[in-house]
C-alpha cells in the first residue's frame, strides 16, 4: 500500500493565552498517557480514540444549536465535525479489534469519557476557539503517538497482525493489509484532522489559515466551511 504522505513537522506555535492553556492542557495529558500506558500503544490507542471521538459530536452539537437559534448558515461546520467525530470512532473500533481491551481498561474508558466530555462541552461554551486549539495539539501528539508506533511495528517490538475486517471495509485496504497499513491511514486521518482544527480557532481568532493534510480514503473529512462560504 502506497503511505500516504503527510507533514509531520506540523506545529502551531501557542500564540496568546489561550493557546498556551490549551498547549499546557494537551501536555499534560500527553504526560498522563506515557506514564500510563508507556509504550502499549494498541491499549493506549483504544482510551485515546474514546476521548479523541468527543470533540467532534460536541462542537457539532453546539454549532447546530448555535445556528438554529441565531438562523444562521452553519458554513459546512458541523457535517465536518460530525465526519471527524465518526472517524475517530472507526479508529476505536478498530484498535479493539486488535487490542482487546481489559475490563479495568474499558472501566476507565467510561470515566475518562464522562470527565472529558463534560470539561470538553464547558469549554466549547466558554471559549470555541480554545476548543479547537486543543483538539490541534490533542491531533499533533497523535500524529506523534502513531509514528511511534509505527516504529515499534517496523523493528518488531510490535506484531504487524493482519488488518481487522472493519478496517478494511471502512478505508478500502487490500485483502492482504496489515496492522502497519491501518496505522499509517489512521496517523493520516490524524493530521487532518490537527490541520482541520487549527484552521478552525485560526478562524475564530482572526488569523491566516495555512494548509490542510489531505484525508484521500474519505472525501468526506475534507473541510467543508471553505466550500460553503
Amino acid at each position: 500500500m502506497t503511505e500516504p504522505f503527510i507533514d509531520l513537522s506540523v506545529h502551531h506555535q501557542p500564540k496568546g493565552a489561550s493557546d498556551r492553556v490549551a498547549y499546557a492542557f494537551t501536555k499534560l495529558l500527553r504526560w498522563t498517557a506515557d506514564t500510563f500506558f508507556a509504550e502499549r500503544y494498541g491499549h493506549r490507542a483504544v482510551v485515546l480514540e474514546t476521548v479523541a471521538a468527543v470533540p467532534g459530536m460536541v462542537g457539532a452539537t453546539i454549532n447546530h444549536l448555535h445556528c438554529l437559534r441565531r438562523m444562521c448558515d452553519d458554513k459546512g461546520w458541523i457535517r465536518t465535525l460530525m465526519d471527524e467525530a465518526e472517524n475517530e470512532r472507526m479508529h476505536l473500533m478498530t484498535f479493539i479489534e486488535i487490542s482487546k481491551p481489559t475490563i479495568f481498561e474499558r472501566a476507565v474508558i467510561i470515566g475518562v469519557q464522562w470527565v472529558f466530555y463534560c470539561f470538553f462541552f464547558a469549554l466549547y461554551l466558554i471559549s470555541s476557539k480554545t476548543a479547537h486549539r486543543v483538539v490541534g495539539y490533542f491531533e499533533e501528539e497523535a500524529v506523534i503517538s502513531y509514528t511511534h508506533y509505527l516504529k515499534e511495528i517496523d523493528e518488531g517490538r510490535s506484531d504487524n497482525v493482519p488488518a481487522p475486517a472493519i478496517a478494511k471495509r471502512y478505508w478500502g485496504l487490500p485483502g492482504g493489509a496489515t496492522l502497519r497499513d491501518v496505522v499509517l491511514v489512521v496517523r493520516a486521518d490524524e493530521a487532518h484532522h490537527r490541520d482541520v482544527n487549527h484552521q478552525f480557532a485560526n478562524e475564530l481568532a482572526g488569523l491566516p489559515q495555512g494548509q490542510v493534510a489531505p484525508c484521500p480514503h474519505h472525501v468526506e473529512l475534507q473541510p467543508q466551511w471553505k466550500k460553503a462560504a
